[in-house]
């Protein structure tokens, strides 16, 4: 009986949840378990959503889309103004909502890994107020953030776990940057 092909799970078709307001993934929206550069590359959402390929990483893909973004952020400092930061970090946040979530329907996934536009624009924003720091001060921030985007300690727990879509996708790492702000604040206070 365990070879008989009626038995198998493989015939039973998969379900996606849509959650309420959101749009159902298409018929080319088969879950996937990670992304792969094909699927990246099937539209441009996707390339911003993957972190520019940085998400694609098969080992810890978020803490490799946030060194992407403190690698960018060093490229781009010296070229932006504070002003022109917090533009690209509000323009990045709004369309960040919009790409990830269409990336996360695709993949069938409430929050897929491989989206890192989210860690990206949050550490702009911690390294935009920690700026300027030297290396280890810029180490640092970059640690403290990862600690609380893994970890997810309350609230930060609570936000990832009740919004949804891009906008839930985007948020969580938003507070987890207000936090890392509030350590390095308490670390500078002593």
């Amino acid at each position: 009986m365990q070879n008989d092909p009626s038995h198998s799970n493989s015939h039973r078709p998969h379900i996606v949840p849509v959650t309420p307001g959101s749009t159902p993934p298409g018929p080319d929206a088969a879950p996937r378990s990670r992304a792969t550069v094909r699927f990246m590359l099937s539209h441009p959402l996707h390339v911003l959503s993957l972190g520019f390929g940085s998400g694609l990483s098969p080992v810890m893909p978020g803490t490799v889309g946030t060194l992407f973004g403190w690698l960018s952020f060093i490229a781009l400092n010296p070229y932006l103004s504070v002003v022109q930061w917090w533009m690209l970090i509000i323009v990045g946040f709004v369309a960040g909502c919009g790409c990830t979530g269409f990336t996360a329907r695709r993949m069938g996934v409430k929050d897929p890994g491989a989206a890192v536009w989210d860690e990206i624009v949050a550490i702009w924003l911690v390294l935009l107020f920690v700026t300027p720091a030297n290396f280890a001060g810029q180490l640092g921030a970059f640690l403290i953030f990862r600690f609380f985007d893994m970890v997810k300690p309350p609230p930060i727990r609570y936000f990832d776990r009740r919004l949804s879509g891009g906008f839930g996708i985007m948020f969580d790492d938003i507070v987890a940057a207000f936090f890392t702000l509030l350590v390095i604040a308490l670390i500078r206070s002593l």
